[in-house]
């Protein structure tokens, strides 16, 4: 803790001198940067196109950054046969003013639950840790250089397709309504 004293004219008088204490924030124990181990280094660029082994490790809804809609967005973390541990991402634009985006995003979620046995979904979380087949290409962007997009699922090769899922209550909302 720390005295601050000022002085501030009152009314009435030709100065007074005031006290407050101010609360510095102090870290319980010193940091130094030499017991810090170097960052590992992490690759960012766009894995090859191909199809690849993937398990959904966040299912999220979202609203459209001009708040004219909602989007599933969906993280799948690589698991194979190459690139373990590599992240890409998409989006499903479930409620859009284009009908084309719906459009797109309902038959891009019905391939996700074909692929994993899902026979209805009201709970993006009923997404996530679904293993699922993805292609992915390679999209080139000069304002924000190579990157890669999901363009299709279908069920990993050798797995015995999971039975479908019970589906929930009559009344549940569906996940985008969130």
């Amino acid at each position: 803790r720390f005295w601050l004293a000022s002085r501030q004219p009152q009314a009435g008088s030709q100065s007074q001198s005031q006290r407050r204490i101010i609360d510095m924030p102090f870290l319980d124990t010193p940091i130094v940067l030499a017991d810090i181990p170097e960052e590992e280094t992490r690759d960012f660029s766009p894995v090859p196109e191909g199809w690849y082994d993937a398990k959904i490790s966040d299912a999220d809804v979202k609203n459209t950054k001009a708040g004219t809609g909602k989007y599933i967005s969906l993280r799948f973390d690589i698991i194979g046969p190459s690139y373990q541990g590599r992240v890409v991402w998409t989006n499903l634009n479930t409620i859009n003013p284009n009908p084309k985006a719906e459009e797109i995003a309902r038959g891009q979620l019905a391939k996700i639950m074909r692929a994993t046995g899902l026979a209805q979904v009201s709970d993006t979380d009923q997404l996530v840790g679904l293993v699922i087949a993805i292609r992915v290409s390679v999209r080139h962007d000069k304002t924000y250089g190579d990157g890669n997009e999901v363009k299709d699922f279908r069920a990993v090769e050798g797995s015995s397709m999971p039975a479908a899922s019970a589906p929930p209550a009559a009344n549940a909302a569906p996940p985008w309504s969130k």
